[in-house]
């Protein structure tokens, strides 16, 4: 995976609650195994005509919202645990979904897949919502070691939670396999210390 540090981007506005994994991508385009080359078809049936062509009315295809950070709805991820839906976002180029709840599933598949899923409260996401309204251009910065989410224009940073294990794996761009084998020396030097039962 790629490693997270910091990342200073525009929003892209999703403001609809129980966006389930279906809806971000649809069961048809499930057929590839590996992780390149869902993020054409996010959010496919929102986003083109039955022609193929774009929908100007969905955000995705709005030039006024650009950026690494979709600013989602309440519930975001719900239905089933189709890990291609995280896929598709970041193949698309997302690094960070916020919202004020995400479903559990998809927010582990989030996580495995080097996606931030960055959970705020009800307050503070109508809040981003509606200055990304008023200003298409606002820029955020989220830096993963201090937890941190800033909206440089309000003057002020917003602590979000993560799970530790998750942190530093996002942060050295570690999968589970990546992690444990990071802490080879440890272990080898545990094994060499603990006297084995059976």
């Amino acid at each position: 995976m790629e490693k997270f540090q910091t990342l200073r981007s525009g929003a892209v506005p999703l403001p609809i609650e129980n966006v389930d994994t279906d809806q971000i991508i649809p069961a048809r385009f499930l057929k590839a195994t590996t992780r390149e080359g869902f993020g054409q078809n996010l959010f496919a049936d929102w986003r083109y005509a039955a022609d193929g062509q774009p929908k100007e009315s969905f955000v995705l295809n709005d030039a006024r919202y650009q950026g690494q950070i979709l600013l989602a709805g309440k519930n975001f991820g719900c239905g089933s645990s189709r890990e291609h839906a995280a896929w598709a976002l970041y193949d698309a180029g997302f690094k960070v979904v916020i919202s004020s709840y995400f479903a559990d599933i998809f927010r582990g598949n989030a996580l495995n897949t080097g996606l931030l899923p960055l959970q705020v409260s009800d307050e503070v996401l109508q809040r981003l919502f509606k200055q990304v309204e008023q200003d298409p251009q606002t820029q955020f910065v989220v830096d993963l070691p201090s937890q941190t989410l800033t909206v440089p224009v309000w003057e002020e940073s917003i602590s979000f939670e993560l799970d530790p294990y998750k942190k530093e794996c996002l942060i050295n761009g570690y999968d589970d396999i990546d992690y444990l084998v990071s802490q080879k020396a440890a272990i080898e030097a545990y094994e060499q210390h603990r006297p084995w039962t059976y």
